[in-house]
């Protein structure tokens, strides 16, 4: 399929609006079923090795419930943790930064494009800047600055997407059956229609020399990007 992006219905939705709300409790769902938490988890941990490297900006990070549970699934082994969270909406549920510190970790919120953010960061100061189903919303071009900002300023970076491929896309017509509302049916189809196959995020990143490029599918809908700096 030719990847092909669309606006979703939730990023133009205000935050508190109630089918704004429903969808992001959707999106939980959604992860748990993708088990998105666990495999952030474990790659996390695989590639961030050093107490000090452990600062983390999430991109799209919506309303910090995806990160919350990578954090509870590394729960005393990176204590002391720092983490940044970035979305263009202001949709961080208020009782996130306590639970957070409940598990030993730092966290603050920045209301910002993630492009925007980025380059007022200098350069090398973050451990990994991970994002979950939110590179797939930009064009080739948008996304490959948005890659090229993101490797200024890190060590590691790691993507969840949609996968582009005919399985995802069936069941995304499906998504009523496990309860998802209007808005997620909607961007659901044109997650996956804008997804990734192959090694199309590899393609677009600025420094294949001096970086390991890991691209490829991980269970039975997701595409799991990774870039870590061989130095």
């Amino acid at each position: 399929m030719e990847r092909i992006v669309l606006p979703e219905l939730l990023d133009v939705l205000p935050p508190q609006d109630e089918s704004a709300l429903r969808s992001r409790r959707d999106l939980r769902r959604l992860n748990a079923w993708m088990r998105h938490p666990r495999v952030m988890a474990r790659v996390l941990r695989k590639n961030l090795t050093e107490q000090g490297a452990r600062q983390i900006v999430e991109l799209g990070a919506g309303d910090g419930h995806f990160l919350l549970s990578v954090a509870r699934r590394l729960r005393g082994i990176w204590p002391g943790a720092q983490a940044t969270l970035v979305d263009q909406l202001d949709a961080l549920d208020p009782q996130m930064c306590e639970q957070f510190n409940r598990l030993g970790w730092r966290v603050h919120a920045e209301t910002a494009e993630a492009s925007e953010w980025l380059r007022q960061v200098p350069p090398n100061t973050t451990g990994a800047v991970i994002s979950n189903l939110f590179l797939h919303q930009f064009e080739t071009e948008q996304l490959a600055e948005l890659l090229r900002l993101a490797s200024r300023s890190s060590r590691v970076v790691i993507a969840l997407e949609p996968r582009r491929s005919w399985l995802p896309r069936l069941c995304g017509r499906l998504l009523w059956l496990i309860g998802c509302g209007p808005v997620t049916r909607h961007d659901g189809r044109i997650s996956i229609r804008a997804g990734f196959a192959g090694s199309e995020l590899s393609a677009l990143w600025p420094d294949k020399k001096n970086w390991e490029l890991v691209e490829r599918p991980v269970g039975l809908f997701s595409h799991l990007f990774i870039a870590r700096r061989k130095d």
